[in-house]
């Protein structure tokens, strides 16, 4: 179920190209599954329908998604684009937080910290 924070710094469109983009890395959705449409998911998220289609036009335009005239969208063949979308931004973040000088094992710390917590263990 993708969520939509409207008071996010994020833009809804990235949004939602996360959300479908976890589902594929989860396996919720696997190759050729079809997606929701675009107008359904927009009514299911109170959302306008065009910023859903924009948000699939970026997926497809990324090869994540492929669309079958008067069929809908389909998940393209997973060859680890969805994981790449998703992990873009944390990859530059790394490479300033390690040109400022925080060291790698600080870094790898605080993933492993999260991790636990999305486990549902104490973070120690």
């Amino acid at each position: 179920m993708i969520t939509i924070d409207v008071t996010g710094r994020s833009p809804i469109y990235e949004q939602i190209c996360h959300g479908i983009c976890a589902e594929i890395s989860r396996g919720v959705y696997k190759e050729n599954d079809r997606i929701p449409a675009a107008r359904a998911l927009a009514k299911e998220l109170g959302l306008n329908p065009n910023t859903v289609a924009k948000a699939y036009g970026m997926l497809e335009r990324d090869g994540i998604i492929y669309s079958v005239a008067g069929k809908g969208c389909f998940v393209a063949k997973h060859d680890g684009k969805a994981d790449k979308r998703m992990t873009n931004d944390f990859e530059q973040k790394t490479r300033e937080l390690l040109s400022a000088g925080v060291t790698a094992d600080t870094l790898i710390g605080i993933v492993r910290e999260m991790e636990n917590e999305l486990k549902g263990g104490a973070s120690e």
